[in-house]
């Protein structure tokens, strides 16, 4: 099957063809396949330095029950992160199930809450101190259009949430998060803080992490040399952003990190005993 097709209305153009995330017919099959994505995302993210300390959260909501979500407990590190250290919290802070005894970090459930609240599209959000992301986010800039990849956050597709006012414990806080990333939005650069990505799955708003921490590395480098940044026409820009930037795009752009992360560490797609029974919520 080709990757591509003849645009019909562009004589010499062509159109490239993303394939489509999994759709599952029970509720079961979802919840592993979002956990083991989960789980690989957290490795991922640490074995990329993604990661620093107690810091960072990444939350996926349940298939079965859309106004909870997923989340890793507090002071876990990522890389030896499983299934059955993950955390089912509702919209009120409350732990449903799992984790083994861990805490729930007051800032993931803070930020993340308020986003899954207002964002029904958001399936997953990342939120990490990633080196580049918070070196970058001292600018209080946004991207600045300068490479193809970049292009996957023109326009409203990101926003730099002003200011800073101390560790995220204020649930007014994230809601002025949810409201700055807005009804499209995909990612933050959150100003002397770091980044936070969203997207309709695990795979893509992972990918999106890892993609927005690049682009803010290789801006970083660029205006290093202290040369002037060439920038790509808002137009074209716009337009590349219909490619790179579409949603089947972040989860196909995820599929190799996947791949490689679970043949060097199987264990991830060992998910799970509990996943072979249906989720009961009172």
């Amino acid at each position: 099957m080709s990757s591509f097709t003849r645009d019909t209305q562009t004589p010499g153009k062509f159109l490239f063809k993303m394939p489509h995330p999994p759709e599952f017919t029970s509720a079961i099959a979802a919840r592993r396949h979002i956990k083991q994505r989960l789980i690989a995302a957290f490795r991922l993210f640490a074995k990329l330095h993604l990661d620093e300390g107690i810091a960072g959260h990444l939350t996926c909501r349940d298939p079965q029950y859309p106004d909870l979500f997923w989340v890793n407990p507090f002071g876990k590190s990522f890389s030896c992160i499983t299934a059955a250290d993950l955390i089912l919290v509702n919209h009120q802070g409350n732990i449903i199930k799992g984790g083994g005894g861990g805490a729930l970090n007051a800032a993931a459930f803070v930020i993340h809450s308020k986003i899954h609240a207002v964002r029904a599209d958001v399936q997953a959000a990342c939120h990490s101190h990633s080196l580049h992301g918070k070196a970058f986010s001292a600018l209080g800039q946004p991207l600045k259009m300068i490479t193809q990849d970049a292009c996957m956050f023109f326009g409203d597709a990101h926003a730099v949430f002003p200011g800073f006012h101390g560790v995220v414990a204020d649930e007014e806080e994230g809601e002025k998060m949810a409201e700055c990333l807005g009804p499209q939005g995909k990612a933050l650069v959150m100003q002397n803080h770091g980044l936070l990505t969203v997207g309709g799955s695990v795979d893509e708003a992972a990918f999106w992490f890892i993609a927005l921490d690049r682009c803010c590395h290789a801006q970083l480098l660029a205006m290093a040399t202290g040369c002037e940044l060439q920038e790509i026409p808002a137009e074209v820009a716009q337009e590349t952003s219909r490619t790179v930037g579409s949603a089947n795009s972040g989860w196909f752009n995820f599929q190799p990190y996947f791949e490689m992360i679970t043949r060097e560490q199987p264990d991830i797609l060992g998910v799970d005993e509990e996943g072979e029974e249906e989720l009961v919520v009172d």
